[in-house]
């Protein structure tokens, strides 16, 4: 009589075979290839429709470095800045008010925030600058006295302008970082003897950063953007450069597109800062930290090479 052994005896039957491989058949996305096809039409359209277009593309290389043009790239990234600089301070002053448990103080910084919210940039840029029609003379005693006309000149204008309407939106943003925070942070560091102010800068605004960089980030580059605005109270900056040569030699579009290409590089640059700085405030929170852009480039060169060379 022949065993069960026997029976099962073969290649296929044998105890060391194991089972047979499973062949998977990846899932056909037939429409992502569909999507795919029409924006690269898309695509193509629009560059060949801008290429028979009567533009003089020669013109943005031949004023892309124009002194003209650097002084106002110069001119916008020192507005940015102070313009972030008093919106930044502006915030946490009016942040902390918010949240003080004092009625009058939280309630002139909410009616600030209403008010600098509620209201366009342009319209305030426009306000401050026409305020001469209604005060002849800047009086402060014996400390300053000047015409109006004199002492609001179009760069105070800018950064007024800019400046205090960026500190009703930094106020939120510090507000909501101040709030993510445990109030157990607090209470225990109350608990030690630290006072509410030593409080705020060694446990609070730390933990808060986390929370504050990442809009803060995006406000930067959004300022740097609405620099462009002050155009209209005469202050000099990249887009008013640009308008000024674009009507003096003839091509005010293709001046347009050199504008619009500094204003990509400077955010371009902003937002590999602001990756940085958000990937330094996430140490705290985040077991293992992001790879940065080279870190990836390299996990791909690398894991092209070793497919190159077991090819």
């Amino acid at each position: 009589m022949t065993s069960d052994i026997d029976r099962t005896a073969g290649p296929k039957g044998s105890p060391s075979a194991g089972p047979e491989a499973i062949k998977a058949i990846p899932v056909r996305h037939y429409g992502r290839y569909v999507t795919a096809f029409i924006a690269i039409a898309i695509l193509v359209a629009i560059i060949y429709a801008f290429g028979q277009g009567k533009i003089n593309w020669h013109a943005v290389p031949d004023y892309f470095f124009d002194h003209r043009i650097l002084t106002g790239v110069y001119k916008t990234l020192l507005l940015t800045v102070l313009s972030m600089l008093i919106g930044i301070v502006g915030g946490i002053v009016l942040a902390v008010m918010r949240l003080s448990k004092n009625p009058v103080t939280s309630s002139i910084a909410w009616f600030y925030i209403w008010f600098f919210r509620g209201t366009p940039v342009l319209v305030q840029l426009f306000l401050w600058f026409n305020l001469g029609l209604v005060f002849e003379y800047v009086n402060l005693g014996p400390i300053y006295k000047n015409y109006w006309s004199d002492f609001m000149t179009p760069l105070l204008t800018a950064l007024l302008g800019l400046g205090l309407n960026e500190a009703a939106y930094m106020a939120e943003i510090c507000r909501a970082g101040l709030l993510a925070v445990d109030e157990g942070q607090t209470e225990a560091s109350h608990a030690l003897g630290m006072s509410h102010s030593k409080t705020l800068r060694r446990i609070v605004i730390p933990q808060a950063m986390r929370v504050i960089v990442p809009p803060t980030g995006n406000e930067v580059i959004n300022m740097l953007k609405t620099t462009s605005l002050v155009a209209a109270v005469q202050y000099p900056e990249l887009f008013r450069y640009a308008q000024d040569i674009g009507q003096n030699s003839g091509a005010p579009v293709e001046m347009y597109f050199l504008a619009a290409a500094w204003y990509l590089i400077m955010t371009s640059v902003l937002s590999v800062g602001q990756y940085y700085i958000e990937r330094y405030y996430a140490r705290g929170s985040s077991r293992a930290l992001p790879p940065t852009p080279w870190q990836k480039v390299r996990a791909h060169l690398t894991t092209f090479s070793s497919r190159k060379v077991t090819a």
